[in-house]
């Protein structure tokens, strides 16, 4: 796994501590949109034997973040403020494909929409999620 995330023609950031920890990555960065991937393993799995569903939720939410993040400027820097899931049925361990899109980004609010597929191209989960985007001070270490 690389150690950055190129966002853009200007701008690259580390790759976050959790995505190390779940092993989830991204296989495809445009502007407004992602790809991000995971091979799912035992360690996911949660007491009857699929994947848990935090797991699909962080997945879908890094997809959706760096999808929003492509469309900031060098000093904007955004948080979650909601993120919804909708399991659509089980998984075990598979390739997972999380396709985040951004569906609009205003001056302080984005939504975006998340699509979760497994190694067969079935859709598995849906997402979404609210950012808003922080400006100033706000935005500064972040």
């Amino acid at each position: 796994m690389k150690n950055t995330i190129k966002l853009n023609s200007q701008k690259e950031i580390s790759v976050p501590p959790v995505a190390k920890l779940i092993g989830f990555y991204p296989i495809e960065i445009n502007r407004g949109e992602t790809v991000f991937q995971l091979e799912t393993k035992e360690d996911h799995l949660n007491p009857m034997g699929t994947v848990h569903g935090g797991i699909l939720c962080d997945l879908a939410d890094a997809a959706m973040g760096i999808a929003y993040a492509t469309l900031l400027n060098e000093s904007e820097s955004f948080t979650t403020v909601e993120l919804k899931i909708n399991y659509l049925k089980p998984i075990w361990q598979t390739t997972l494909k999380a396709h985040a899109v951004v569906v609009k980004k205003g001056s302080n609010i984005g939504f975006i929409d998340c699509s979760i597929y497994d190694e067969k191209e079935s859709l598995i989960a849906k997402a979404s999620s609210t950012c808003m985007t922080l400006k100033g001070e706000s935005a500064k270490n972040r």
